[in-house]
């Protein structure tokens, strides 16, 4: 019986399936080939393996994780006597598994803290959210004697886990877009058999299913951020950090210099941080709106239509997001926030990912260092390594001390407009304290050079010494990464000190405009400066 339901199903998910043969499936929605080939790997698992297999299924965001396993479902119960259970680990994803059940001619009961549960001996197929579901089979609620599937949508989340024991007998699918556990200490290797590897970012991109990503990275200094004990920056590091002004402009400045116009989420790390942001663009004049997990659901839905409706919106949040949330007109995404997570950077990125007839490519705005950390979106990562050693990939990652190492300070176009006179405006503090030691000089003399090269770029570009110091007014974020360049040199970087070192740095570049402004026109010029 089970040979013969698989080859009946193995000529069903044929790429060269005809149109007659879809017209036999009147629910749901027709499957791209990559989904059919999907199907066909995971029910081919289901009949050879055990029965109770541990599956894991990687695809990326956008690629149709949901509607893959709803054909599963839908094949399943066609075919079997037994039911299945689909668990989410919120109450937006329990819905959004039931719709699309439902689409596909699945009928199912979702099991929720209101649910009424006198009449499951008519249902087949059950959606709960983790919790929910402990509490209900902790108070033996649910007859779940005859389930014979169980999918865990999210799989990456370590919730689920403690559920296994009761489904001893059960075939367990996995569904998640980075088959990596959220939780450093409970490797998914250790509850899961297998790992299926679906279509690439990179595939579905070329093939039109996914926009591709322009990602642009904003160097931050994060070596004042914590990790906690759930291996990411704490909620406290990361608000002080982001909710300070310079942060808070670089932000907006990366906006306008990128997002203006376009329909942007902004995500942070922590809610008061989502709500400095939502008063900074609010202040500028610019459409937004914040939503957090306090928000009713009444609240959500407003908000939410608001975004929808908006060209121009942008909606700042934390991570409530980043699952479960569809809205593919977003053109805009902004990291406002460093993650140590390679999932979160992926859910992230994805919510822009949705194709639109008019819409192949997104952005991508980070302000935490990410791109430094994990690479691309859509790298070719090899997830079977990282299901088998994920250890191995999180060492491999780079430490924020590595990352910024190798910052090079890039001017804003804005401003580098400003000076578009000067050949080069970089200045490699590094090289300059090298060959200072090597030569027996004193490490002062770099900061004296600096200070040179920045009177020299502010005289190429004025005509006077008022524009001069006008220009040294404006070159606050330079002088402040080679001043946090010359303190690495130095092995001496304590917070009073760095903060004395770029105030005394402004003033030395104000009084030496004063002093050589003439001497430096001429040099640049072959003639002085008009009186």
């Amino acid at each position: 019986m089970k040979r013969t339901y698989f080859c009946a199903l193995e000529k069903f998910m044929s790429t060269s399936i005809s149109l007659s043969e879809l017209e036999d499936r009147k629910e749901g929605k027709n499957l791209y080939s990559y989904q059919k080939g999907a199907i066909n790997k995971i029910f081919k698992s289901f009949e050879e393996a055990p029965e109770d297999y541990h599956l894991l299924y990687q695809l990326p965001t956008g690629g149709g994780k949901t509607v893959i396993f709803s054909e599963i479902v839908r094949q399943y119960l066609k075919h079997h006597k037994k039911k299945v259970l689909v668990m989410t680990h919120r109450i937006e994803l329990c819905r959004q598994t039931s719709g699309m059940l439902t689409e596909f001619g699945v009928e199912n009961k979702v099991v929720n803290s209101k649910a009424n549960l006198d009449d499951q001996a008519q249902y087949s197929c059950f959606v709960a959210m983790v919790e929910t579901l402990n509490n209900r089979l902790n108070e033996d609620k649910l007859d779940i004697s005859d389930i014979g599937l169980v999918i865990i949508d999210e799989a990456h989340y370590n919730s689920f886990t403690k559920l296994f024991k009761f489904f001893e007998k059960s075939f367990i699918l996995g569904v998640t877009a980075t088959p990596l556990s959220s939780n450093i200490k409970l490797p998914m290797k250790d509850n899961y058999d297998e790992l299926i590897v679906g279509e690439s970012i990179e595939s579905l991109i070329k093939n039109e299913f996914l926009a591709k990503a322009e990602v642009y990275s904003y160097n931050v200094g994060l070596t004042s951020l914590v990790v906690g004990a759930n291996g990411d920056y704490t909620v406290k590091s990361s608000e002080d950090l982001y909710t300070n002004n310079d942060m808070l402009s670089k932000l907006l400045q990366a906006y306008e210099e990128r997002s203006k116009g376009k329909k942007t989420l902004i995500f942070n790390n922590g809610i008061n941080t989502s709500l400095h942001v939502y008063d900074t663009f609010r202040m500028a004049g610019y459409p937004v709106a914040h939503l957090d997990n306090t928000n009713t659901k009444k609240e959500r839905k407003k908000i939410l239509k608001w975004f929808k409706e908006t060209p121009d919106a942008i909606l700042t949040s934390v991570s409530i997001l980043t699952t479960g949330f569809d809205e593919p007109t977003v053109d805009s995404i902004i990291l406002n926030r460093a993650t140590k997570s390679l999932t979160l950077y992926y859910q992230m990125i994805g919510r822009g990912s949705r194709i639109l007839k008019n819409k192949s490519t997104f952005t991508v705005l980070d302000l935490g260092n990410n791109l430094h950390r994990f690479g691309p979106w859509g790298a070719d990562l090899d997830w079977h390594r990282i299901f088998r050693s994920p250890n191995f990939y999180l060492d491999g990652i780079l430490a924020d001390e590595e990352i910024e190492e190798n910052f090079r300070y890039e001017m804003p176009e804005d401003l580098r407009k400003s000076f578009a006179n000067s050949e080069d405006v970089y200045f490699d503090i590094k090289k300059t304290y090298i060959s200072a030691v090597r030569a027996g000089e004193s490490s002062k003399v770099v900061l004296e050079r600096s200070i040179e090269h920045h009177a020299k770029i502010c005289v190429e570009n004025s005509e006077d010494l008022w524009d001069a110091l006008d220009l040294a007014k404006q070159l606050g974020d330079d002088i402040d990464y080679r001043i946090h360049r010359y303190t690495k040199c130095i092995s001496k970087s304590t917070f009073n000190f760095v903060e004395w070192l770029k105030d005394d740095y402004r003033k030395k570049l104000r009084a030496y405009l004063r002093s050589n402004f003439d001497e430096v026109y001429l040099d640049i010029h072959g003639k002085p400066p008009e009186e």
